[in-house]
């Protein structure tokens, strides 16, 4: 296992620390209630799902070559770590198939009755450009052609908002601290017992869920921190002082979209 340790990452976890117990005991784990309340929940996630792959592209186009001629580029543990995140996340091997998470996910979504026509929508519309726009102003404006839920509208912007920077260390942070197992063991569990009265609807959710956990646990971590510490360099370089922000900003993110996806279940309730 990796081993990291370091002033800057120990003070950058601390202040993120609130954020992170915020999110742990959010009430969306127990707004979820029926598969309802769960779709309105997917529907809205699963734009987490891909965005987190504009994170990852964009930190192996800055940690790795991903031109012609090759070379070797970047610290040898960084560009391993990318290079086998891009390969879970694009073709994972999941009950003897290769297939991205995303897709999988997208499966998932079918299975519980959850609408994946504005994700859907999205997708092509970027598949027709022929110069891609991620400007904020082009992306609200596919937000509202293709129909994304609101509150996955501002997490979406939030994540290209880092992108945008184009500094890595940016990008590194809201990966790494943004985009951890965010999902509690307890709402897994509840998931499985509600699986057990539905006959089984969650079955490719919960593969999905535990997979994140497998992968995400004992090499991942560590190597993101490490990815991190090596992008932001000397512990007074003020590269952290910007880490600590996007690491703020993508769980204040995360937050505001667990907020979202709580009023929208809300409405059902009441």
């Amino acid at each position: 296992m990796v081993q990291v340790e370091g002033t800057a990452i120990k003070r950058l976890e601390a202040r993120i620390e609130p954020l992170l117990k915020k999110l742990e005991t959010h009430p969306l784990y127990k707004s979820v209630q029926n598969m309802e309340h769960l779709r309105v929940l997917m529907e809205n996630h699963v734009f987490a799902v891909w965005d987190f792959m504009a994170l990852l592209k964009e930190l192996q186009c800055g940690l790795t070559c991903i031109n012609v001629p090759w070379r070797p580029v970047g610290k040898k543990d960084s560009r391993r770590l990318i290079n086998e995140i891009v390969l879970a996340e694009e073709s994972d091997q999941i009950g003897g198939r290769n297939i991205s998470h995303l897709e999988l996910y997208l499966e998932s979504m079918a299975a519980c009755g959850a609408n994946t026509e504005p994700l859907q929508k999205l997708l092509e519309s970027f598949s027709r450009q022929k110069t891609v726009d991620i400007s904020d102003a082009a992306l609200q404006k596919l937000f509202a052609e293709c129909g994304v839920p609101e509150p996955a509208r501002g997490f979406v912007r939030s994540t290209f908002d880092a992108v945008r920077t184009g500094k890595l260390h940016v990008v590194a942070s809201a990966f790494t601290f943004g985009r951890e197992d965010l999902i509690p063991l307890m709402f897994t569990g509840l998931l499985k017992d509600m699986n057990k009265e539905i006959g089984g609807a969650l079955d490719t959710f919960i593969v999905y869920l535990e997979r994140h956990i497998e992968v995400d646990g004992d090499e991942h971590g560590p190597m993101s921190l490490q990815m991190v510490s090596e992008i932001c360099g000397d512990e007074n370089d003020p590269k952290w002082d910007e880490a600590v922000i996007a690491a703020e900003k993508a769980l204040k993110a995360r937050i505001q979209l667990w907020d979202g996806v709580v009023a929208e279940i809300n409405k059902i309730k009441a």
